[in-house]
């Protein structure tokens, strides 16, 4: 049996998904999270060998879980579960370490493939998505992109350096930095470019 547990911030997909992947005979869900978080905490005690995620959730996403699975040496595999059919995305997903990223709108067989496929130890990626993902290259450093993020939210420069820990002067520069590389005319559609192509 291969054991998943789910972490989706959406409790009715949550529990569509569950039930969808119970239907296999070698598919069982051994633990459901709410958010990353959740998530993080029910892995030490359901020992998956897969675990299924969406990118959006409210504390920790779906890429920050990976990500630290990953930085913790855990077992299971990741596989992000989105609606974002974005090439940024993806790039991201594989930095931290996911090997399957999939589509909601792909059907319930190819969910359960792409499963099995990565509990192999093979990666799971639509071959489209890969391709837009390597066209378009992330330009934002990891703190630019932190940084932008917190604009796009509203934040002024002075609460985004007491979140970040860094001085008013040099959030202003890595707005600027990132503004200046997304040709952008202020932070708001900075924001909302970085997000639209998923970098953010």
């Amino acid at each position: 049996m291969i054991r998943i547990l789910l972490a989706e911030d959406q409790g009715m997909v949550r529990g569509a998904l569950a039930a969808l992947l119970e239907l296999e005979d070698d598919l069982e869900v051994v633990g459901q999270a709410a958010d990353g978080e959740e998530a993080l905490q029910l892995v030490a005690e359901t020992r998956p060998d897969v675990v299924l995620t969406d990118i959006e959730m409210p504390g920790k996403t779906g890429l920050e879980l990976a990500n630290d699975l990953r930085e913790m040496g855990a077992l299971p595999r990741v596989v992000i579960l989105t609606t974002f059919a974005r090439g940024g995305y993806l790039r991201r997903a594989l930095d931290a370490g996911a090997a399957g990223y999939l589509l909601k709108d792909a059907p319930a067989s190819e969910l359960a493939a792409s499963i099995r496929r990565v509990h192999q130890g093979l990666k799971a990626i639509d071959p489209e998505l890969a391709l837009a993902a390597w066209s378009e290259p992330d330009p934002l450093t990891d703190r630019e992109r932190q940084v932008l993020r917190l604009a796009g939210d509203g934040q002024t420069n002075a609460q985004i350096g007491g979140e970040l820990h860094l001085s008013e002067g040099t959030v202003r520069n890595y707005l600027s930095e990132a503004i200046g590389k997304l040709g952008a005319q202020n932070r708001i559609e900075a924001a909302r470019l970085a997000r639209d192509r998923g970098w953010l």
